[in-house]
Parts: structure tokens; C-alpha cells; sequence
């Protein structure tokens, strides 16, 4: 598999300047499969082409290889503009191998449109919220997930060449496709002294020896060869930039947080989706998309960075556990505590840069391939892992898998061990998990698992800031003097800005502003006992008030106005629906 870099180069080359591939996508989009690069590209364009006046789609960057990143923006224009209107924004296959993100977003797209004007639920929340949908983020890594040979978890990287072993090449000695089916599997040879033998309980299978017992097998590692000549075997494939550790916020070098990059946003199109991000400034709330171990997981990414304060975390809480009861079997984590810390990742970037809220749902769960009855207790037996990967497992072991490969996949799940001659180890055998295993569910799955996780983004938009806007009482005071009340009422979770966000001042707060032709606001504050009257007055331009409207909650203000004739009260936000309302003096 050696190339030359000047080949290579042409290769890249040319898939940018192709046109893209035809696809026959129609609306309804299916999801009985999982969609190729271009199958996803079609299925945007045939999604826009459907509902050209709930959409717009755009190109907001490229890749490192030069494939276009799409974005996806769902707001209905009669009800207002995008900008004015709190959004929720989600992403996908932010790594090349973790599909799923794709297909969750294509369907939240296909859901929302399919359903407008004939769900009134999914009308309502159209019609107030505006959605932006990446569905792949790492376009190249997909488009060589699915097209080349893989394991279930290689071609996660960005394509950014990089010198893994350090002899001065980059990229040089990827796995091999040694039996051309299309797969990277694993590689064994018998070995008396090794440390596997046969499961006696299934042939395909091995388990660790016992202290004292006699060997049969040496796992050799992925299918490969010594494509370099420096005696090891699939040590430098592609990247490795983990588009996941590359962000701006948090970013550690590579001694600190593996696959971070030279520097923060040194991937091409991780740079390019944030700058368009960063336009969003009407973003609440973010998805990303993940694939394995069925967990909800929010922020801190690391114990350094402090919990959020109590008014955030409120908040995701009624967000995370409502998540939960959508998909029984996930759980609602918190990243560095109970998964791993990370350093630079995308939705702490989102939390500390946009002030938002946000999550990593990661969708895969490995008790859905378990086979067993309701009267059976979960068997022993080799683990599918070990360490952080056999708590993910769920106590599925291997032999569980494979039945569930043999009854539910007809055996499509596993390669049976086969003879090879490889070049420098000789006599081996070839066999184990294929590349759409183990992280990808079976293709009838796909639907239950795409449409509960877009349901919890569902959720979550209809809990993005609601305000209303009321004059409770204007009322004659004294000679050409008037008090006016206001309530600013939110229905819904989400503040109207986070405490994060208030915490580091990251952006302005809402204002409250009262003002007429005939009228000057002599003074002005929060009302915080309307039975007692009692009142903070502010000291400097009291006809401007900063605030925040808490979730399920309301926050009042008392002006007092000298003159006649009309009033109007304006409230502005980032996060939600602009308001007025005017009243006369008289």
C-alpha cells in the first residue's frame, strides 16, 4: 500500500476537482443503511430541494483533502430571521468511524421538515427555533471509513500527514487488506508459548491461558505488512489528529493530550466550522455525536476546569435525565469523571467560547448485540474487553456477540479464521470483527437509534429560552409622572444566557429598554417586591436595564417616566425572541 507523496497529492487532487458523485436520493430519506460520503451530500440536496423555504444549505469549508463541509440551516423565515431566534446546533462524525452523528442528523433533518405543518409539536418548535445541522464533520475520514478496508475503529483521524513513528515519512505504512474482502482483521499464528488458546466453547473464539497452562496462539495485531522496511508493522497510518482534541479552548500539546495536533484548529476543517460557528451568536444548545458506550456525557472535560456553576448544571440535569428516560439504557455522565479527561475538545469550546450548552451523546451500546432470554443471567467468559472498554461493554461478552452475529446478522458480523502466507510471519490465520462491528449497529437497528436520539434534540429545543414580555400596570404617580411594571416571564429550562457565560462576561447581557418622544425615564430598577414596593434602583441611565431571564422563571422591573403620550418597552436578547410592547401615558 506505499505511495508517493507526489501521487498521493494527485489523488486529492482529483477528488476535489470531480464532480460529485450521482445519487438517486429521495424525500423521504431511508434509514435502513448507513450513507456513504456522497450519499450524504445527495440526501442534503434532495432534503433543501424538498423545502427550499425551510432551508439553506452551504458550504462552510473544506477538508484536509479538500472535500466540501456542509451545514445545514432549518428556520422558518415567515416567523423571523434565523439570527433572532434561539438555535440549536448539532454535528456529526466528528471522527471518521463514528457514523452514526451522520445518520442522527440526516434524520433530526428529515424529521423536522417531513413533520412541518402536519405535527403541530414539531410546527410549533419550527416555527420558534432555528436549527443548524453539520452532519459530517470529518468528511475525509468518513468517505475512507466506508469506501477502503478498516477496522471498526481506525480511520478516526484528520488527514493531516503526520510522522507517527518518527523515521522522517509520514503516513507510509497503513494496514493491510491482505485477503481483499474488504476488512482489516486481526492476525494470529500458532504459538506453544502464547498467550491465547482456543475457546472451548466456540472455536472462532480465544481466551487468555491460565498461569501453568500450555499456549496455542500469538495475537500478531491487524492485518498488514512492513510496508517501510524498519521491521513493524501498521505503525504509521493516517493522521493522527484527533479532530475531537483540536479545538480552541483547553487545547494541550500532544505530551499532554494525545492527537492534539502541532496547534489548536490546525485541521482545516475544524478551523473552518468554528469561524462559521462563531457567526451563530444565537446558539443555546450543542450536540456532538459520537459512537460508543451509550452514554449522554456533558462537561468538564477535565477536573481543572471546575464544575459549572449550580445554575448550569441545573440545567443540563433536566436536560441529560430527560435524555435518559428517551433512551432506555444510556446514561447521563460527566466527562472527566466518569469517562476520561480531554483537552481541547469541541463541546467545551462550545460551553467557554459560545456560552452554550452542551453534550456528547455517544450512541453505540453494546448490550443491543447481547443474546439472551429474559430468565438468563448475563454469562461469564471472555469480556468484549478490558479495562475502560469492558465497563462500556456492559458485561457482553465475546461469545454473547457472536450469537448475536450468527442469529440476528447471519454470521456478517465476524470473519472466521482463514489460512495466510504472510511475508514475513509465514504461516498465519486471518479472522475476528469486521469493520461494520462493535461500534456500528446492524443496519435494523438503525431506526430505533437515529429517531430516540433526535427526539432528545427535540426535547432540548423546546426548552431553549421562551420570553414573554408584559406591562403589568402603568399608574399615575404624581403631576406628569408615571410607574410603569414590566415582567419578563420564561417559560422554558434554558436562561436567557448561561452563568458560564456571565461568569467571564463572554457576551452582553439582554437589555430592557423604555423610551417615547414625549417621556424621559427618571428613574429605574429591579422590582424586587412588587407587594412592598421595593425596588433596586439603577444610578446612571436607568431607562436601560441589563439583565437575565432565568429558566422557569421571571424577573421584574419598575420605571418611573415624566411626560405623556405613547411608551414603548423594548427587550433584546441573544438567545431569545426579541419583544415590544407600548402603552400610553395619560
Amino acid at each position: 500500500m506505499k505511495k508517493t507523496a507526489g501521487f498521493a497529492l494527485l489523488l486529492v487532487f482529483l477528488a476535489a476537482a470531480l464532480p460529485a458523485q450521482k445519487t438517486d436520493i429521495s424525500v423521504p430519506l431511508r434509514f435502513d443503511h448507513y450513507y456513504s460520503l456522497e450519499q450524504v451530500y445527495g440526501a442534503l440536496q434532495a432534503l433543501h430541494k424538498a423545502y427550499p423555504g425551510l432551508t439553506s444549505l452551504e458550504v462552510v469549508g473544506k477538508s484536509d483533502e479538500g472535500r466540501p463541509l456542509y451545514a445545514m440551516t432549518v428556520n422558518n423565515p415567515k416567523t423571523g430571521p434565523a439570527l433572532e431566534k434561539p438555535a440549536v446546533y448539532v454535528d456529526g462524525n466528528m471522527h471518521g468511524n463514528e457514523i452514526q452523528g451522520g445518520e442522527i442528523s440526516l434524520y433530526l433533518l428529515d424529521y423536522l421538515l417531513g413533520n412541518y405543518g402536519k405535527n403541530d409539536e414539531v410546527t410549533r418548535v419550527v416555527d420558534k427555533v432555528c436549527f443548524y445541522v453539520v452532519p459530517v464533520v470529518n468528511a475525509d475520514g468518513r468517505h475512507h471509513f466506508l469506501a477502503g478496508a478498516n477496522t471498526p475503529s481506525s480511520n478516526r483521524s484528520l488527514r493531516i500527514p503526520t510522522d507517527d513513528d518518527r523515521d522522517g515519512l509520514v503516513d507510509e505504512d497503513f494496514p493491510d487488506d491482505l485477503d481483499g474482502d474488504g476488512n482489516i482483521c486481526q492476525m494470529r499464528v500458532r504459538d506453544p508459548f502464547g498467550a491465547w488458546k482456543t475457546d472451548p466453547e466456540d472455536p472462532r473464539l480465544m481466551v487468555r491461558v491460565k498461569p501453568g497452562e500450555k499456549g496455542e496462539w500469538t495475537i500478531l495485531g491487524e492485518e498488514g505488512i512492513d510496508n517501510d522496511g524498519d521491521g513493524r508493522v501498521n505503525e504509521d497510518a493516517e493522521g493522527y489528529v484527533d479532530p475531537n482534541r483540536n479545538w480552541g479552548f483547553d487545547w494541550a500539546p500532544p505530551y499532554v493530550q494525545s492527537g492534539s495536533g502541532e496547534y489548536p484548529f490546525s485541521g482545516t476543517g475544524v478551523k473552518a466550522l468554528a469561524e462559521w460557528i462563531v457567526t451563530k451568536t444565537n446558539i443555546c444548545i450543542g450536540w456532538s455525536f459520537h459512537n460508543f458506550g451509550g452514554m449522554y456525557l456533558r462537561g468538564p472535560s477535565r477536573k481543572g476546569l471546575g464544575e459549572y456553576p449550580a445554575q448550569d448544571v441545573a440545567v443540563l440535569d433536566f436536560i441529560g435525565k430527560q435524555a435518559e428516560r428517551i433512551m432506555p439504557g444510556y446514561r447521563y455522565l460527566i466527562s472527566w469523571k466518569d469517562l476520561y479527561t480531554t483537552y481541547g475538545d469541541s463541546i467545551e469550546w462550545l460551553t467557554n467560547t459560545m456560552g452554550a450548552y452542551a453534550y456528547v451523546p455517544e450512541v453505540f451500546q453494546p448490550v443491543s448485540e447481547s443474546f439472551q432470554g429474559a430468565s438468563e443471567k448475563p454469562e461469564g467468559g471472555q469480556a468484549a474487553g478490558e479495562g475502560m472498554m469492558a465497563m462500556l461493554s456492559g458485561g457482553v461478552s465475546e461469545r454473547e456477540r457472536l450469537r448475536f452475529s450468527d442469529n440476528l446478522a447471519q454470521g456478517e458480523l465476524y470473519k472466521p479464521w482463514k489460512a495466510y502466507k504472510h511475508p514475513t510471519y509465514g504461516d498465519i490465520e486471518i479472522g475476528g470483527w469486521v469493520k461494520m462491528s462493535s461500534r456500528l449497529g446492524a443496519p435494523f437497528t438503525i431506526k430505533d437509534l437515529v429517531h430516540r436520539n433526535a427526539m432528545a434534540v427535540l426535547f432540548s429545543a423546546k426548552h431553549v429560552p421562551d420570553v414573554t414580555l408584559e406591562v403589568t400596570g402603568v399608574k399615575a404617580v404624581g403631576r406628569n409622572l408615571f410607574r410603569v411594571r414590566t415582567r419578563l416571564s420564561n417559560a422554558k429550562a434554558m436562561p436567557t444566557m448561561s452563568a458560564v457565560a456571565q461568569k467571564i462576561d463572554l457576551h452582553p447581557k439582554d437589555s430592557l429598554k423604555v423610551a417615547g418622544a414625549g417621556a424621559k425615564v427618571v428613574a429605574g430598577g429591579l422590582l424586587t417586591d412588587p407587594y412592598h414596593d421595593l425596588v433596586v434602583y439603577k444610578k446612571h441611565r436607568p431607562e436601560l436595564q441589563f439583565l437575565v431571564v432565568p429558566g422557569f422563571g421571571k424577573i421584574e422591573h419598575e420605571f418611573l417616566v415624566e411626560g405623556q403620550g405613547p411608551v414603548t418597552v423594548r427587550y433584546e436578547s441573544r438567545w431569545a425572541a426579541n419583544a415590544s410592547k407600548t402603552v400610553e401615558l395619560k
